[in-house]
């Protein structure tokens, strides 16, 4: 079963995801902050990162650059989940590490083709 990290520190969002995900057959892992995103996915080693950008504790780039910067989290994709959608905020989040950006409010189907993609697996139909 595919493992996601989910961090996101608005309950609202984390509740809405993560239940869709569990529908679509992930087993999905939380954190709310930064530095919770570090140590569990150095701790649970999931196939893909959501990652909110803004987080309290650790930013979502701090921990991208972070988690790519180690050689035992650095082959992990990450998706940038952020409500930033302004001219240069795409590439800020590529530059911190992250593998590719999905803008706020989430688009689903569009994030199941990202996470696909990031597994290097065929989108479902």
């Amino acid at each position: 079963m595919t493992k996601i990290l989910l961090v996101e520190d608005h309950e609202e969002i984390w509740d809405f995801l993560s239940r869709r995900l569990k529908r679509r057959g992930f087993d999905v892992v939380l954190a709310h902050d930064g530095q919770a995103a570090v140590d569990k996915t150095r701790a649970e080693r999931p196939d893909v990162v959501l990652l909110d950008m803004n987080l309290p504790v650790m930013d979502g780039w701090t921990a991208a650059r972070t988690l790519k910067g180690a050689s035992e989290t650095a082959a992990i994709p990450i998706i940038a989940l952020t409500a930033h959608a302004m001219a240069g905020d795409r590439d800020k989040a590529l530059e911190a590490g992250c593998d590719d950006y999905h803008p706020k409010p989430v688009d689903f189907s569009r994030l199941l083709t990202q996470i696909d993609a990031a597994l290097g697996t065929p989108a479902a139909p």
